[in-house]
């Protein structure tokens, strides 16, 4: 059926930070005669490893689909607390990042090394648009107002190792962070709504996908007479 090699096909695309499979893990196919087989070579193991590693994971994950159900309403607020549940479930028990872990981590990373403080924010800049977030309190444009004002202040670039310059930088940006109404106590709070965010983006898109599917199907001839169902009522479980 169309829909459902579709639905698990989008399945396997949200679990964890987006997807659990990375496509740059491929297991290259070697081809040995049988009186002369050849030894794994260490990298070749190492891939194998990774494979099996990555394969139990999302076996793990996948296990918890199938035990729990998902509401394909992104509207509904508790289906979407739901769903926002379960994914949680899945990346705990197959011991994968959150959203916020990914992206904390990729900051970490991507950062690493950099001496100014202004290629540090366009990093972040960056790595924002990367993620596909919004800024919707314009907080990152009050960021680089405050950078501009301490590098005229010390009448050169700001350098990460400048502790005088850097402790004037915060201290601006704890001001920024007090008038758009952001708390650091309230961090875990943020970290939960970006989460839900997530979760009703991608019911969106499964939404989409299985109505899509539904429509493709109602065109060929021993379908066309079958009314279309209503997503809330299909069970995800039915397609892993």
């Amino acid at each position: 059926m169309a829909f459902s090699s579709r639905l698990l096909s989008k399945s396997k695309q949200v679990l964890g930070g987006r997807s659990i499979l990375h496509q740059g893990y491929a297991i290259p196919v070697r081809h040995f005669a049988e009186e002369a087989p050849r030894p794994a070579l260490k990298g070749d193991e190492t891939l194998k490893n990774i494979f099996l590693e990555v394969k139990k994971k999302f076996d793990t994950a996948i296990d918890v689909f199938r035990k729990e159900k998902i509401t394909i309403d992104p509207e509904d607020p508790a289906a979407v607390a739901q769903y926002t549940k379960v994914m949680k479930q899945a990346r705990e028990k197959a011991d994968l990042f959150s959203e916020s872990e990914v992206i904390k981590n990729t900051i970490q990373s991507r950062t690493q090394g950099i001496p100014d403080a202004r290629t540090y924010l366009l990093t972040l800049k960056d790595i924002r648009i990367e993620r596909g977030l919004n800024d919707q309190l314009g907080a990152e444009a009050m960021m680089f107002d405050a950078l501009e004002k301490i590098e005229k202040e010390l009448k050169k670039p700001l350098m990460r190792n400048d502790k005088k310059g850097m402790s004037l930088l915060m201290a601006e940006f704890d001001k920024i962070n007090q008038k758009i109404g952001i708390r650091r106590e309230d961090l875990p709070k943020y970290e939960e709504q970006l989460e839900l965010k997530i979760s009703k983006a991608q019911l969106e898109d499964l939404k989409k996908d299985a109505l899509e599917a539904m429509e493709t199907q109602k065109k060929r001839e021993e379908f066309k007479d079958e009314e279309r169902v209503d997503t809330k009522s299909l069970d995800v479980r039915n397609f892993l």
